[in-house]
C-alpha cells in the first residue's frame, strides 16, 4: 500500500512516542500528516472522536494516544487507566470503520501479556493467563483493541493491525515522578541526589574523572522500589517509531506483533548502570515494601523482523546516554 500521498492522522502525536513518529513519517517523505491530541480533541468522548474524523478526514489512523504511567500511577488510578484507554480505542476504531478509513494501526502494550509468561514472550502466549495485577486494568483495556481489531476484520473486512511495544525510553520521555516509568524515574532520582542538573552535567561530560567516595557522598541516598530482581526489556523510542512506520506501510494481517529489542536486564543492573553513567557515588536503598511488578519481561521479536523487516538498531547504553544528555540539557 503506497501511503505517502494519504492523509495520516497520529493520535497522541504531541506525546513522547508521537513526536518521534511524526518525525519518522516526515523523514520518509509523508506530506499529509495530522495530529489529534489534547486540547483540541478529547478522544475519550465520542463527540470529539467524530469531530476528529470529520475535520481531518484521515485515510490512515495511527492510534498512540493513551493514559500511561509507572507502577505507582497504575496502582493509584486503575479505574481511570482502564476507562480512558478502553473508550479511546473503542470509539476511534469503530468510527474509523464507519468513515471507511483505509487502515487503522492500534498500539497495544507489553502489559497485555500474562503475569507469568514464558520468556521470550511469543505473540501466541497473549491469552495464557491474567496480566500482572498492578497494571492489569491498563493492559486489559489495551488488549481489547486486539479483540475489536480482529472482530472488525472478520465481520467488515476492515484493515486494522495491532502492535505491542515493549517499555520505551529516550529523549522527550516523561520525567514527572508521579507518572514516569522506571528509566526516567531513576535518572531523575540520581540527578536530584547529585544536587541537580548543573552538578550532574559537570560529571557526565568529564569522561576521565572518577569520583572519590567522601563524607558528603555517603549522605546521598537514592531509594528504588522493589527488590531489583525483576527484569525488563527496553526499546529506544526512535527505533520504536521506525517499527511503527514500517508496520503501517507493510503489515496487513490480523495477528498481533511484538515490537522490542530482544534483550532483558534486571532492575538492579539497570539501576547500577544509570548510576555509573551519571558517576553517582552515594547509597542505593531497595524498598522491598513496594512491588516489583511483572517478574520478567522480554519479547520474541522474530515476527516483526519477518513481516516488515524491523530490527532495533540502538545499543542500550548508547540510548541511555542520549536520554540522560537530553534530560540534563532541558
Amino acid at each position: 500500500m503506497n501511503l505517502k500521498d494519504k492523509r495520516v492522522c497520529i493520535t497522541g502525536g504531541k506525546g513522547f512516542l508521537g513526536r518521534h513518529i511524526v518525525r519518522q513519517f516526515e523523514k520518509r517523505g509523508y506530506k499529509k500528516l495530522f495530529v489529534a491530541d489534547l486540547p483540541e480533541f478529547d478522544l475519550r468522548t465520542l463527540d470529539d472522536v467524530i469531530l476528529m474524523y470529520k475535520k481531518i478526514k484521515p485515510d490512515v489512523v495511527v492510534h498512540l494516544a493513551a493514559r500511561v504511567g509507572g507502577i505507582g500511577a497504575n496502582r493509584e488510578h486503575p479505574g481511570e487507566f482502564f476507562f480512558d484507554n478502553l473508550t479511546m480505542g473503542v470509539f476511534l476504531l469503530d468510527q474509523a470503520h464507519r468513515y471507511k478509513v483505509d487502515k487503522f494501526v492500534a498500539l497495544g502494550t507489553i502489559c497485555c501479556y500474562p503475569k507469568f509468561t514464558k520468556v521470550p514472550f511469543k505473540e501466541k502466549d497473549i491469552w495464557d493467563g491474567y496480566p500482572e495485577e498492578t497494571n492489569a486494568p491498563y493492559g486489559l483495556a489495551k488488549k481489547m483493541l486486539l479483540v475489536q481489531s480482529q472482530a472488525y476484520r472478520q465481520q467488515y473486512g476492515f484493515n486494522s493491525i495491532f502492535l505491542m511495544p515493549v517499555n520505551l525510553y529516550g529523549p522527550s520521555d516523561n520525567f514527572d515522578p508521579s507518572s514516569s516509568h522506571v528509566i526516567p524515574a531513576l535518572i531523575k532520582k540520581f540527578v536530584d541526589a547529585e544536587g541537580g542538573k548543573k552538578a550532574a552535567l559537570k560529571w557526565f561530560y568529564n569522561t576521565s574523572a572518577s569520583r572519590q567516595l567522601c563524607t558528603t557522598a555517603r549522605d546521598r541516598k537514592v531509594t528504588v522500589w522493589g527488590s531489583g530482581k525483576a527484569t525488563r526489556e527496553f526499546l529506544y523510542v526512535e527505533d520504536c517509531a521506525e517499527a511503527i512506520v514500517l508496520a503501517t506501510e507493510k503489515y496487513n494481517k490480523p495477528d498481533p506483533v511484538n515490537i522490542g529489542a530482544g534483550f532483558e536486564i534486571s532492575i538492579k543492573a539497570l539501576t547500577h548502570l544509570i548510576a555509573k553513567l551519571l558517576k553517582y557515588n552515594g547509597t542505593i536503598k531497595w524498598d522491598r515494601t513496594k512491588p516489583d511488578g511483572q517478574p520478567r519481561r522480554m519479547l520474541d521479536t522474530s515476527r516483526a523482523r519477518k513481516e516488515f523487516g524491523f530490527q532495533a538498531k540502538t545499543k542500550f547504553e548508547e540510548g541511555l546516554k542520549k536520554t540522560i544528555e537530553w534530560y540534563l540539557k532541558t
